[in-house]
């Protein structure tokens, strides 16, 4: 069962960023806390989109992950280190969306996992849908990236946090 407890930080947190706050991104190459907080929403949504197609999913599939990928659940998460996406524009989220817009995108991940966390358990392992790092994962390995995925952005949360003059 998911406490959910990771993006109850995040929308608490969000409460408190001015809209110049949520917008600011502070050097070049790097992302505003409203455009970290967008990517983190997009994402879990992508993940849970595979998670509903591996439900969906009436071929079983024999491949597994990559070493990333077993290194990534052996560990139960991502390794502490800043991952750099290439600068392309699929890559870059908006940087114009409202606290309210980002803390709705909050809810509704977490409305979506709990109906997916009912169910993902009884889904066929061997549905699968495959990752471009981490090869071929099953519904309930694209159900967990979504915590990890939320608890490895919290480094760059209390970074961009610092950046703007908030701390919690």
């Amino acid at each position: 069962m998911n406490d959910y407890h990771t993006i109850e930080i995040y929308k608490n947190h969000l409460q408190h960023f001015s809209k110049d706050q949520l917008r600011h991104i502070y050097a070049e190459g790097t992302w505003s806390i409203g455009q970290m907080y967008l990517h983190l929403i997009e994402v879990a949504f992508e993940y849970l989109e595979n998670v509903e197609a591996c439900s969906a999913a009436s071929e079983e599939q024999k491949l597994g992950k990559t070493e990333a990928g077993e290194n990534l659940y052996k560990r139960g998460g991502f390794p502490p280190i800043k991952i750099k996406l290439p600068d392309d524009p699929e890559n870059t989220p908006s940087n114009t969306k409202r606290k309210e817009e980002l803390i709705q995108g909050l809810i509704q991940v977490e409305k979506r996992m709990r109906v997916w966390e009912e169910k993902v358990n009884a889904i066929n392992p061997n549905f699968k849908v495959k990752h471009g790092g981490f090869g071929w994962l099953n519904a309930k390995e694209w159900f967990d990236l979504v915590d990890m995925h939320f608890r490895h952005h919290l480094r760059q949360k209390r970074e961009l946090e610092e950046k703007i003059g908030v701390a919690f």
